[in-house]
């Protein structure tokens, strides 16, 4: 099969892209490269189709995905703090753009999965999170991940086969400061044996989930039976910033105790996911858990 990966370059896409050719699938990556470099992909570069474009950029995304099989959207800003003050561009990326996206896949009758997020749930009223749950987004990035959704329901109901994985806070290899900042910055300071910085008390609980268990998620979401609708892709094992910053500290052996700042504007108290949707609508199940991510880096030291 041949698909298209938006943000193909990104942490997520690129992960993704690498993962669809080991699985024998033709790769059409689109990214502008805004917030990537093409180095991300310098191992498999002449093994995909890149293209330098934005997704806002309609008529020019047309003949680059009119022969593909699906669509896998991941292309879009994801700094929480930045949406704040760059509003405008967030929704213009992230819900025009998605919106490009969902025409030409209604027009061309590809199947698409996009990149949803957590964040449309704001603050829980219960944990684990479950998808039937109201979505009332704290930030201006969550608010353009709900439009996204809401586009993808009226899609649908124009015949669009869509589906929106909600993903939870993503780690692994090449992940940026602004895509599960919490993990990068605190292997980072570990690394320069630094303190560690918590925004808060750090008794803000997070759902921590496996890049390479997102991208299982998404293959199996295209080639599933499902046509429409939301998942939770989490661990759905939930863990306060507080312990997870005594996880690493012991890991990497520091001396030094956690700094504490002040909360960040529009940061969420507790998130986890309740994944029962998904183990049984895509036969998935997480199969990294981020200790063992962590000492798999303390072990390549």
């Amino acid at each position: 099969m041949k698909y298209v990966v938006t943000g193909g370059s990104g942490f997520v896409g690129r992960h993704l892209a690498e993962f669809l050719l080991k699985n024998n699938h033709d790769v059409i990556i689109i990214d502008n490269l805004s917030n990537s470099k093409l180095e991300n992909i310098s191992n498999f570069y002449d093994d995909v189709d890149f293209h330098k474009l934005d997704i806002l950029e309609k008529e020019k995304l047309k003949p680059l995905i009119k022969n593909s099989d699906g669509i896998f959207h991941q292309a879009a800003l994801a700094d929480v703090q930045e949406s704040f003050v760059q509003t405008k561009k967030y929704y213009d990326v992230n819900v025009l753009g998605t919106k490009n996206i969902f025409e030409l896949s209604e027009e061309l009758g590809l199947k698409t999965i996009f990149a949803s997020s957590s964040s449309i749930y704001g603050n829980p009223t219960q944990t684990p999170i479950m998808e039937t749950a109201q979505r009332l987004p704290l930030n201006p990035y969550g608010q353009t991940k709900l439009e996204d959704e809401f586009l993808a329901e009226k899609f649908s109901k124009n015949g669009l086969s869509v589906i929106g994985l909600r993903y939870f806070n993503i780690f692994g290899d090449g992940q940026s400061n602004s895509y599960a900042g919490v993990i990068t910055k605190f292997i980072k300071n570990a690394f320069e044996k630094n303190p560690l910085k918590i925004n808060g008390d750090g008794l803000q609980t997070r759902d921590f989930i496996y890049v390479g268990d997102v991208v299982r998620a998404n293959l199996l979401a295209m080639e599933s039976k499902t046509q429409f609708g939301f998942l939770n892709i989490g661990s759905g094992m939930p863990i306060s910033i507080l312990k997870l910053a005594q996880i690493i500290i012991q890991k990497f052996d520091l001396k030094t105790k956690p700094v504490f700042n002040t909360s960040l504007q529009g940061d969420i108290k507790d998130s986890y996911a309740n994944i029962d949707l998904a183990k049984k609508s895509l036969n998935w199940m997480p199969t990294t858990t981020l200790e063992e991510w962590l000492t798999s880096k303390i072990n390549d030291i």
